[in-house]
């Protein structure tokens, strides 16, 4: 398939509308009617409308918020004028009626691929920022940073699309910290990885009101297949092209998954406390990384979290423990926080003058724009203090 080549994506029901939409599709120089096995990004998606409109129309702008279609054509054999204005609302191009009309039909794909050749040259396909987010133990607060860190980039304009993924398989809270209840998991990717593409993912995601996409863990062992590395190879590199940024709670596993996540992230926030179990456990980890040959020491930061000014050990003395500079740190405010959990609400949506707030805010500047950036905000005196 050349560069100038446009994938098409029909999802329609409707043997006769989807056979003829087929056919007008390879009439056209340049278009590429992608097949069951074809998971790329298409840039042109035809949905049929169906009997449930609101699902189709809630698809249709989750898709094109995170980039994971380019453009979207509805078909539907009836329709009346609410529904085709709810249509234009929400981002679709073109309507077409069924039994389809070959040349309205070839038309629309015409214009379709004009806009598209126009474009070319001035998309980029999105490489998103994936931030590992793991603990030196269990109980440092691991999920919360996650949590917060994702809710926090969702509400920056340069970060317009997030996805938050839990790798926590058994112990999995990231819904309990959220408030919300998913109907699917990552475990309906290892059982459906054939079927891996942005449609099919943007169905098992679940929206938060925040905007961030998240993608729980099973939860419970309950025989669904297992995470194997290649799997979340294959979805993380999908989910780069959709969204801006994945924040995923890695947890503790330092299992064959959570390494190769370790060896793909962007960006590894190992979180720590000022307690010398973590401060051990964190150089261990250091020594590991190191050993491993991956991830690479300037990917590697270090977060300190739960940071009180007058600990036993002083942040000079934890960074000379582990023979590392300490990227970050964030204040304890265990009544705020601990409320914030309970109410199923990130730390801005109910406290959003607390300094712990402020810190995890700035840390999410941090971590896409560069420390240097926040040190001049005066952040960095929650380190040095």
């Amino acid at each position: 398939m050349s560069d100038s080549t446009f994938r098409v994506k029909i999802d329609v029901k409707n043997v006769d509308a989807r056979t003829a939409l087929q056919e007008i599709i390879r009439s056209v120089e340049g278009l590429w009617v992608q097949g069951p096995d074809d998971n790329h990004r298409p840039d042109l998606l035809i949905l049929e409308l169906g009997d449930k409109p609101e699902d189709v129309f809630e698809l249709i702008e989750s898709l094109l918020s995170v980039n994971a279609v380019g453009e979207v054509f509805l078909t539907s054999s009836t329709a009346d004028s609410s529904v085709l204005l709810k249509a234009m609302r929400t981002g679709v191009k073109e309507f077409f009626s069924q039994p389809v009309n070959k040349k309205e039909v070839r038309q629309a794909l015409e214009k379709f691929k004009l806009r598209r050749e126009q474009a070319a040259d001035q998309e980029r396909t999105k490489v998103g920022h994936i931030v590992d987010v793991i603990g030196s133990k269990g109980g440092v607060g691991t999920t919360t940073v996650a949590v917060n860190l994702a809710v926090d980039l969702a509400h920056k304009d340069s970060t317009r699309s997030v996805a938050l993924l839990d790798m926590n398989l058994l112990f999995g809270e990231i819904p309990l910290f959220l408030e919300i209840k998913p109907t699917f998991h990552w475990g309906e990717v290892t059982k459906n990885i054939a079927r891996l593409d942005p449609t099919f993912l943007m169905n098992i995601l679940s929206k938060h009101s925040s905007g961030v996409y998240v993608l729980p863990s099973p939860g419970i062992l309950n025989g669904a297949p297992a995470a194997a590395p290649e799997v979340m190879e294959r979805l993380l590199s999908l989910m780069q092209t959709m969204f801006d940024v994945i924040v995923i709670d890695g947890g503790q596993s330092l299992e064959a998954t959570s390494l190769k996540i370790l060896e793909i992230s962007d960006t590894v926030l190992l979180i720590s406390t000022l307690g010398l179990p973590c401060l051990s456990n964190t150089n261990k980890l250091l020594k590991t990384f190191r050993a491993l040959g991956y991830p690479s020491p300037a990917r590697i930061k270090v977060v300190i979290n739960r940071y009180l000014k007058d600990s036993d050990v002083s942040l000079k003395e934890a960074e000379q423990g582990i023979q590392q500079k300490i990227f970050w740190s964030i204040p304890n405010d265990y009544r705020t926080t601990i409320a914030a959990i309970n109410h199923g609400k990130a730390l801005s949506e109910i406290a959003s003058k607390a300094q712990v707030t402020r810190s995890l805010e700035a840390l999410a500047d941090a971590v896409i724009q560069g420390e240097d950036d926040q040190a001049k905000k005066g952040w960095r005196f929650l380190k040095r203090r």
